[in-house]
């Protein structure tokens, strides 16, 4: 089923929102190339959200707005993500013989033995992973479920935006999925590849591990660029906003690698 917690769609916009910004991604496909239709990005007020948490609706629906209206997309349903510390998930065994309806309900009529908070407070969705190598009458699910205050926040935000949530996934399966696509480019000469991939945001840094294309460890931790652009505004005396600048169009003194890059990649390797 894996929408995640939602229905499937064939025209849906990505939608990223992070502690800084909002991007937005449309894409089509054409043969086997894939094209970018439309892209945007639009920063966020300080604090609209705050590690993955939004925690100011009406700041991020007003954003939402006008990275739409600036991507001139026409397309209103949107796949967006919740944060992977916010979702739990579990690996079941299930009778290969139930179609995808009696699973919904003999998981329905379970779900109070794997998910530790009332039921009637989480969304819960699944996805069959094949064959049980323990048992060939049985198939391996993979059960996900999140906190539903986590899915309606998002739903109302895009909401303000006149869009509409068809999928809400979660970030280190939609990273697989996206993961996928640039595997083959990759020379694993046969060989299972184990790959690491690293997201540095401004305020987290995820590193998910995949092998053979299948995420087997993801981490969150929070440190990112925002702590690169203080320490760059505090040592040359720049405001916020020129030490981002900076940071990411160069021309900053000669000591900046040396002095205040490597011992900030020294910090995030050590954490």
């Amino acid at each position: 089923m894996f929408g995640l917690f939602g229905k499937k769609s064939s025209a849906v916009l990505g939608v990223d929102v992070s502690s800084s910004s909002v991007k937005l991604l449309e894409l089509s496909k054409q043969g086997g190339r894939i094209k970018v239709e439309s892209y945007a990005v639009e920063p966020l007020p300080a604090n609209a959200v705050v590690e993955k948490n939004i925690t100011d609706v009406e700041a991020v629906g007003e954003v939402l707005k006008r990275v739409a209206s600036k991507s001139r997309t026409g397309v209103k349903q949107v796949a967006v993500a919740v944060s992977g510390s916010a979702v739990i998930t579990k690996l079941i065994q299930m009778d290969g013989g139930l179609n995808e309806f009696e699973m919904e309900d003999q998981i329905a009529l379970e779900a109070d033995q794997y998910i530790p908070y009332p039921l009637d407070e989480v969304a819960i969705d699944f996805e069959v992973q094949g064959a049980s190598e323990n048992n060939p009458d049985q198939v391996d699910v993979l059960l996900a479920a999140c906190r539903k205050e986590n899915v309606d926040i998002r739903e109302d935000a895009l909401e303000i935006a006149s869009l509409s949530a068809k999928i809400v996934d979660v970030e280190a399966y939609s990273l697989e999925r996206a993961y996928s696509l640039i595997e083959p480019q990759l020379d694993s000469q046969g060989e299972e590849l184990v790959v690491a991939i690293v997201d540095v945001g401004a305020t987290m840094t995820t590193l998910s591990v995949l092998a053979d294309g299948k995420t087997v460890y993801t981490r969150e931790q929070i440190f990112g660029g925002k702590q690169l652009t203080e320490e760059i505004q505090r040592r040359y005396g720049l405001s916020l906003e020129e030490a981002g600048l900076a940071k990411k169009q160069g021309g900053l003194p000669d000591d900046y690698e040396s002095e205040v890059l490597m011992p900030f990649r020294e910090a995030w390797f050590s954490k």
